[in-house]
């Protein structure tokens, strides 16, 4: 049942049968007493609460297992941080665990008083991770996107996280206005040139930290799926050694920028500087391994959240 067919009544039940069950600690039984209903209408108004995301459930105990993972990562391949958490059974390229991780980290970085300029990326998971993000206000911070905000047939991209964070954080948010890929060089610097599009380019260069999804280059690969490359355009880039791809910067085995060549022009802003900045990577899954391994290989990223199965595969390849 979606949001919109719920009575803003029974959500306003719901979020307080929640609110007494994982916030003041009540049972059941107690919140069935407590707001007068049957004990398993109270259950009933629990689970609604979890299934509408009014609740969110942080998780503060570090796993031992996951610390070991982390520091053997930051120790073998020089990463700056990486957390690793619990691996979802049976769930290969879920977002479980990752979204509430990254929501967290993301969260931390809003908190800082001294003003910060954070760029994000696109991504299933990472806009899962904006989508748990709790009411903040940080008027001092900037939140600028690295890729752009328009899919191919010019409607808004839809994993573009730039507009789903503007609902949850109080910032000043600086969408980029183009799509992920454009028409050939002369294309990409005309547009980049442009006054506004320059402003949000050069305060992307100027970020203290950058959450980032990571793509595969495969028969699934996320820009042939939401449309942003053909068949032939992506058979091409495989071809040409295509491995992964952040934010549309596609890249080899060893982490090298590939060129896009005409129709495939990154429009992207540039991966911010990974000797200035932050660069957070969230991905998990098979899938994501490959892709990874060379994104840390190139040192196109600096940082990773992801889950125990994804760092032990990572470990194994090195």
């Amino acid at each position: 049942m979606s949001r919109q067919r719920i009575s803003s009544s029974r959500l306003d039940d719901a979020a307080r049968a929640g609110w007494l069950y994982y916030i003041a600690g009540k049972t059941q039984d107690e919140i069935a007493t407590h707001m007068g209903i049957s004990r398993q209408a109270a259950q009933r108004l629990v689970s609604l609460a979890m299934s509408e995301r009014l609740v969110r459930v942080w998780m503060e105990h570090p796993i031992a297992r996951g610390l070991d993972l982390a520091a053997r990562l930051r120790d073998r391949f020089g990463l700056v941080q990486v957390e690793v958490v619990p691996t979802d059974p049976g769930s290969e390229g879920g977002t479980a665990g990752l979204a509430e991780a990254g929501a967290s980290e993301i969260t931390r970085w809003l908190k800082q008083e001294r003003p910060i300029v954070m760029a994000v990326g696109t991504g299933r998971t990472l806009k899962a991770a904006v989508d748990h993000l709790p009411p903040i206000s940080c008027p001092m911070h900037r939140i600028v996107s690295l890729t752009g905000n328009i899919g191919p047939d010019g409607s808004a991209a839809y994993y573009n996280v730039i507009f789903s964070m503007a609902e949850a954080v109080d910032a000043r948010h600086y969408p980029m206005p183009l799509p992920v890929f454009l028409g050939g060089p002369e294309e990409r610097t005309l547009m980049h040139g442009l006054g506004m599009i320059r402003t949000t380019m050069d305060l992307a260069a100027a970020a203290d930290v950058a959450f980032v999804g990571v793509g595969e280059m495969d028969e699934r690969a996320p820009l042939l799926l939401d449309g942003f490359l053909t068949e032939a355009k992506l058979s091409e880039m495989r071809a040409a050694g295509a491995k992964g791809e952040i934010c549309g910067w596609i890249y080899d085995a060893d982490g090298a920028l590939l060129k896009g060549g005409p129709g495939a022009e990154t429009a992207s802003a540039p991966i911010p500087d990974r000797n200035r900045a932050r660069v957070i990577a969230l991905a998990k899954g098979p899938r994501k391994v490959g892709p990874l391994a060379a994104a840390i290989r190139g040192r196109l990223i600096n940082g990773l959240i992801t889950d125990e199965t994804t760092a032990e595969a990572l470990l194994r390849g090195a």
